[in-house]
């Protein structure tokens, strides 16, 4: 598995198709497992895509529909099960906490999952470490809705030909990247003089929302967009209704955020076949996918070297 990829659980909105489980997404993140909006369902579909519960770190709900939170009674008693033995910290809607709470104690069982719950009340970071950050903004969706905006660290590229010319090598280097700067022969070097620095990759989750500044700030620039398209265009006003979003609102949404590439997905059961929506959103965006169930997406950086 990539140390940076999506895999896709489930892709239906509202209920269960024939061909679509409740979404569900788990995102591999260098060493964390982000499982976002488990919906009914989702640990059986965590065992046909290959996806361990020991390998989950972190959960992220968006809201509490049941769409997109009735598996998690499921996969909390699966840690519970299998004894992982690390904390899973789970972020969800502090208005919903009632609704968690039920969730948790859904039914009798074991209880020996190490949880640490973080609820939502305002926007901006919430996990922040060394090698990524989490931020959330609120959505415009007919009950109270989080996206998600997850980005890596800058990384730093050391320049072989100028660590020479500068007269450093072995441990030296390690040094110069952990505090910045180094002094050697009464010369001090500074990192951005030897290194370049890369920008990390990003990922964004917004779903059940109508267009709204929030959507558009958490994907700015990312490198994958994973949005709901709920409806086709011929369904605007019910999406509208609803808090949703249509194919095309997804794509404009994206393309005005500059992601590098759209994933759409919460599809309603109204819709047998995904290719209209690719259609229609990639009039607008150039780099449009549909997924299916146990779809699995590299999320690819643009590798962009930051003078």
């Amino acid at each position: 598995m990539s140390e940076f990829q999506l895999t896709v659980l489930g892709t239906a909105s509202q209920v269960p198709t024939r061909q679509r489980n409740q979404g569900a997404y788990f995102l591999r993140w260098g060493e964390q497992g982000i499982l976002l909006d488990p919906g009914e369902g989702t640990q059986r579909q965590m065992i046909r895509a290959g996806v361990s519960a020991s390998g989950i770190t972190k959960i992220l709900i968006t809201h509490f529909h049941g769409d997109h939170s009735l598996g998690l009674p499921g996969v909390i008693q699966r840690l519970s099960l299998d004894r992982v033995n690390h904390t899973v910290e789970v972020y969800y809607p502090a208005s919903g906490q009632v609704y968690y709470d039920c969730l948790r104690e859904a039914s009798i069982y074991y209880q020996a999952a190490k949880l640490k719950e973080y609820p939502i009340a305002k926007p901006g970071i919430i996990f922040a470490n060394d090698k990524m950050t989490i931020k959330t903004e609120r959505l415009d969706h007919t009950v109270e809705t989080w996206g998600y905006r997850i980005c890596e660290r800058e990384s730093c590229t050391m320049l072989p030909s100028k660590l020479k010319a500068a007269g450093l090598s072995g441990s030296d280097v390690g040094k110069l990247k952990k505090n910045g700067e180094i002094t050697v022969n009464g010369r001090t070097i500074h990192l951005e003089k030897v290194s370049r620095k890369k920008s990390g990759r990003s990922f964004a989750f917004i779903m059940d929302t109508r267009t709204c500044q929030a959507a558009i700030n958490l994907a700015r620039g990312v490198d994958l967009l994973v949005c709901e398209s709920t409806y086709l265009s011929d369904r605007a006003r019910a999406a509208k209704e609803y808090g949703h979003l249509t194919a095309a609102d997804a794509a404009i949404t994206a393309k005005k955020a500059g992601a590098k590439k759209l994933v759409l997905t919460h599809f309603s059961q109204r819709y047998l076949s995904t290719v209209p929506f690719l259609e229609e959103a990639h009039a607008i965006h150039p780099d449009v996918l549909t997924v299916k169930d146990g779809d699995r997406i590299v999320v690819s950086g643009h590798q962009r070297m930051l003078q």
